[in-house]
């Protein structure tokens, strides 16, 4: 860029031109999408941007839009073309009477850019959000430390399936990705993809490798976050982001009082047997 430092800014985010990226920072308030806001800022290097353009926007306004390459950034491969237009943070929405000066700006970027722009990039240029994450689901609480993801399910949404499987933990290192289904469409949810797949169930409120959505629960500004820093750990061989080195603590007497008495519906209802509600029952008490 020929004027390093320069900003253009727009609704809900503003733009900073650097030597070797665009330093985007989003507006934090009520009006800007909650995305956007919990990203806070990215900083996008030009080798990750495929191309750029500036069209026509709604009720007076234009919108410049950087596209990133294939593979650089974690949270558009996670997200997989899901994204509302409104929470696509590459895209900068400006007065129509500004469109003279995001041309500038426009030429100015592709001046940049390189002649292999299109091809896939080779590992992740962008960085991802970083762990400790977490997130409540429908049927239970994600958490993800930098080494490994913890499902830990709620007896009020958890199927049988995953009680009779319990609490699962998932170190990177097996996991070959992540699939994410938006909130905001049917039967949302997050899957881990394990390398070895051969008993993985097809339906995700069955899987204990999976965490389903719905009636407020995995929302967008949270669920996809924590599956784009996921999918950077898995491609830089699980050690991408640092963990917190925290263990664990014993849980609330009152939680595994209250897991103990839903284990306990199940086996009256037939749904667990006599083996696996006293094993599942010593667990939970070996927990307290």
């Amino acid at each position: 860029m020929s004027r390093m430092g320069d900003v253009l800014a727009g609704f809900h985010a503003a733009w900073e031109f650097e030597s070797d990226s665009v330093l985007i920072r989003f507006e934090r308030g009520i009006r800007t999408p909650k995305l956007l806001n919990a990203l806070g800022e990215r900083r996008i290097p030009y080798e990750a941007i495929a191309a750029v353009t500036l069209t026509p926007g709604k009720r007076g306004t234009v919108v410049l839009r950087v596209v990133p390459r294939p593979g650089a950034d974690p949270l558009m491969d996670a997200a997989a073309g899901q994204l509302k237009e409104g929470c696509d943070p590459y895209r900068l929405v400006l007065p129509a009477e500004r469109e003279t000066l995001a041309e500038y700006y426009a030429d100015e970027l592709r001046g940049v850019l390189t002649l292999d722009d299109g091809a896939p990039a080779g590992r992740y240029l962008v960085a991802a959000p970083e762990a400790p994450l977490h997130f409540k689901a429908y049927d239970g609480k994600a958490s993800f430390d930098g080494r490994s993801v913890a499902f830990r399910w709620f007896w009020t949404g958890a199927s049988s399936a995953k009680w009779k499987a319990g609490d699962k933990s998932f170190p990177v290192s097996d996991l070959s990705g992540v699939e994410w289904r938006s909130p905001e469409v049917f039967e949302g949810h997050l899957r881990l993809l394990r390398r070895d797949t051969s008993e993985q169930p097809a339906q995700a409120d069955q899987d204990p490798a999976a965490v389903i959505f719905g009636l407020g629960y995995g929302p967008v500004h949270e669920s996809l976050p924590f599956a784009a820093s996921i999918l950077a750990a898995v491609r830089a061989g699980g050690s991408a982001v640092p963990a917190s080195g925290a263990s664990p603590g014993r849980r609330d007497p009152a939680d595994i009082a209250d897991r103990i008495r839903h284990l306990g519906e199940l086996h009256q209802a037939g749904l667990v047997t006599d083996a696996e509600f006293s094993t599942k029952k010593a667990e939970l008490l070996a927990e307290l």
